[in-house]
């Protein structure tokens, strides 16, 4: 099922067509609007172009840097199951040597 989420933002109005549903499309619509606000507030810059492609950049920039904590807490995440993997192979090596 497709919804539209009709966006009014940065003196911009139109339609967009999706398959989320609306809740979520509310949701994200909501967050960039929070995300435009933030830049325009951090930044001074008034443009509504420069405004949205700066805020794409910085969204971006978040993104990536999430994306890199979860890339290093997933190398983390096997090599703390290797080790525990190898510690219960060599507990049951000692367990079935004592039979």
């Amino acid at each position: 099922m497709t919804n539209e989420l009709k966006l009014d933002i940065l003196g911009t109005s139109f339609t967009i067509t999706a398959e989320e549903d609306e809740a979520y499309l509310n949701k994200v619509l909501l967050q960039y609007s929070a995300a435009v606000k933030n830049t325009q507030s951090i930044s001074g810059i008034k443009d509504p172009l420069n405004v949205a492609v700066l805020t794409g950049f910085l969204l971006c920039d978040e993104i990536n840097k999430i994306k890199m904590q979860t890339d290093s807490e997933s190398v983390e995440v096997q090599e703390r199951t290797a080790k525990l993997i190898a510690a219960l192979d060599n507990t049951l090596k000692v367990c079935i040597k004592d039979e």
